[in-house]
């Protein structure tokens, strides 16, 4: 189920606590602990080729935008 029908169907069940209360336990998007979702880019959004170290957490592509403004040097030719 996505996020998005997720609060449609609430939205529809909510005036009935139990049945709202039920829904939203067995119904919830998790929350990401592990794996690619978890991070994503600060800059763009983008969950792929995530760069985190230094606390950067910015994607490759937009790392080449930021680097220089970072004070990241590009070495050699």
């Amino acid at each position: 189920m996505t996020a998005k029908s997720y609060t449609k169907v609430l939205k529809q069940v909510e005036h009935k606590k139990v049945k709202a209360a039920l829904f939203v336990k067995h119904n919830k998007p998790k929350t990401r602990k592990t794996g690619k979702a978890k991070n994503a880019c600060t800059n763009c959004g983008r969950k792929g080729a995530h760069i985190s170290r230094y606390g950067i957490h910015v994607c490759r592509q937009c790392f080449r935008e930021l680097a220089l403004d970072l004070g990241f040097k590009k070495l050699g030719s």
